[in-house]
């Protein structure tokens, strides 16, 4: 059961906000976010945090000049995700703008896992670099790290993930996380960290006076791709990820970005001058994930690192081919996932953990997260990883630090969880295949000490309803153009209708006619072929429809209360 909570808004900041030029709709919703003062609306470069409030990152910025003049080789090693491959083609892009030799390696998920582990490594030694920089990932690379110290090479780490209990002895580390690091956001994506590395490194290059017969880099060229990787990564979109986005959403709207992005854009039926945060989110990012999911992250980053639209069209084209083919394999899984399930109590269990041989690997996280969006339960997926082992990945629920659960197993069950990693909502580990039905049962146990039923019950934030006078295209256009994302939720409207009339679009969509309180609207319900009553107590979201060059206002149903 679903239960509707409408948010609360501040009355005293919804007036402030208005006074300042908010419509009162929008005074509302802001409001409703934790906004206060016009001021945290601005997206204005010049109010980003500092990049030398950033801990290390001053001294990360003379490591990297030093090795810039020094001609030193460096190999940037990435995650195989949006975020990681996102901050890759930054780290790259930005590098070389400022001169530096610089190439990359991203692991194969397959064959090395995540992380600069010490295999990684000495695949990185082939290419004899002087420093690896790890982007999106390195705080948990305690034996990675020391490997490469071995061998000689410096290793800088940029990261945003949570540390353990032991942390690399790289040569210096920069991420919000980290123990001791007092930056006021804790939220920047993997993306943002070498972004803010970037700043860092401009500035120490500048005072040391190498910019006096060159121009600077353009550091902003890059913030379409940082503005993807943070929208991917489902970072939570705070005052400061909120201009990083925006000003990458403007760059991407004018075209003046890379050829990759515009590629993926075109390829997922998108015009990128109407290109807003949720089709980063829905539409650019799963294709660009596809290839670390089903084959190799490279293909990913050539896309982003692209610099003819030809060859951008060419690799954009292949990565849709590969999200095709996650689609049906992730299908696939949820039939098997549902099956399985079927046979289960769920009502009676606080967590799910559920593994099938023949799951691939590379999508399981998917599928765990459809599983938790069904059941409102903290998912673990699993599929073989060979060698008589199972990957895991998992999703959460507000109330759950999936992470620390984890943490917390490991402590009570030290041989049981072999590696994990991850964030409060998701998380990776490795556990033995025969080590199933106790992880299943043990982390059952887990869950069921640190949250309650009532945290069971899946709640949706409404933002009240909508008069006729503000369900209009205008205001449909002017919501669609304000960034929203994870924790600066899109606005969900709920009312009562009558339906008018329905009819199934594709076989598997509701297009509907609506009215409320003498006006008519359209409205669309994907994914769900039920036919609704007459009557309905709906959550929807407004937006606009452009079809055959005519537009038009539409509601996008979420949540349908009296389904039946």
């Amino acid at each position: 059961m679903t239960k509707i909570v409408q948010r609360n808004i501040p009355p005293q900041a919804a007036q402030t906000l208005q006074a300042s030029g908010a419509s009162s709709l929008m005074a509302r919703l802001l409001a409703a976010r934790g906004i206060s003062d016009a001021n945290q609306l601005s997206i204005n470069l010049s109010n980003l945090l500092p990049p030398n409030t950033l801990t290390n990152n001053v001294a990360m910025a003379k490591l990297l000049a030093d090795a810039i003049q020094a001609n030193k080789k460096l190999l940037v090693i990435g995650d195989y995700d949006a975020d990681g491959a996102t901050a890759t083609a930054v780290a790259v892009k930005g590098l070389k703008a400022f001169g530096a030799t610089v190439s990359f390696l991203v692991p194969n998920r397959f064959e090395f896992g995540y992380g600069l582990t010490p295999e990684i490594v000495a695949l990185a030694a082939t290419q004899n670099p002087d420093v690896i920089i790890t982007v999106d990932n390195g705080i948990a690379s305690v034996d990675g790290v020391a490997a490469a110290n071995a061998l000689g090479i410096q290793v800088l780490i940029t990261d945003h993930h949570l540390p353990g209990q032991v942390t690399p002895e790289a040569a210096c580390i920069i991420n919000p996380n980290q123990h001791g690091c007092s930056f006021p956001s804790k939220n920047l994506a993997g993306v943002g960290v070498m972004f803010y590395c970037l700043l860092g490194l401009r500035a120490e290059m500048r005072e040391r006076g190498l910019f006096a017969e060159k121009p600077e880099p353009n550091l902003t060229e890059l913030l379409d791709l940082v503005a993807l990787g943070t929208v991917a990564d489902l970072v939570k979109l705070d005052d400061n990820n909120r201009i990083l986005v925006e000003q990458g959403l403007r760059r991407i709207r004018a075209g003046a970005c890379s050829q990759g992005i515009l590629a993926l854009l075109r390829v997922a039926g998108r015009q990128p001058q109407n290109t807003n945060a949720q089709d980063l989110g829905f539409y650019v990012g799963p294709r660009l994930n596809a290839a670390g999911r089903l084959d190799d992250m490279t293909l990913g980053i050539q896309c982003l690192l692209a610099e003819s639209e030809l060859e951008a069209t060419t690799i954009a084209q292949r990565l849709q081919d590969l999200n095709v083919q996650r689609r049906s394999i992730e299908a696939d899984m949820q039939d098997g996932a549902s099956l399985s399930l079927d046979e289960i109590n769920i009502d009676n269990q606080f967590a799910i953990s559920i593994y099938q041989e023949d799951w691939h690997q590379g999508v399981i996280g998917i599928l765990a997260s459809r599983i938790k969006e069904r059941y409102h339960r903290p998912v673990i997926a699993f599929a073989s990883a060979g060698d008589g082992l199972l990957k895991g990945s998992g999703r959460s629920i507000a109330s759950l630090h999936l992470r620390d659960a984890l943490d917390l197993l490991s402590k009570h069950q030290p041989d049981l969880i072999l590696k994990f990693g991850g964030h409060a909502m998701a998380a990776g580990l490795t556990i033995k295949q025969v080590d199933f039905e106790l992880f299943n049962q043990s982390f059952e146990v887990v869950v069921r000490s640190l949250i309650t039923e009532a945290d069971l019950e899946s709640v949706l934030e409404v933002d009240g309803s909508l008069s006729k006078n503000e369900m209009t295209f205008a205001t449909a256009h002017a919501l669609e153009n304000q960034v929203w994302g994870q924790g600066f939720a899109p606005p969900l409207f709920y009312d009562e209708f009558e339906v008018l009339n329905q009819r199934l679009l594709g076989e598997k969509h509701l297009k509907l006619s609506l009215k409320k309180d003498a006006s008519i609207i359209d409205a669309i319900y994907f994914n769900h072929a039920e036919f609704l009553p007459d009557e309905i107590q709906t959550a929807y979201q407004l937006q606009t429809n452009s079809y055959n060059g005519s537009q038009k206002v539409q509601l996008n149903l979420r949540y349908v209360m009296n389904e039946t």
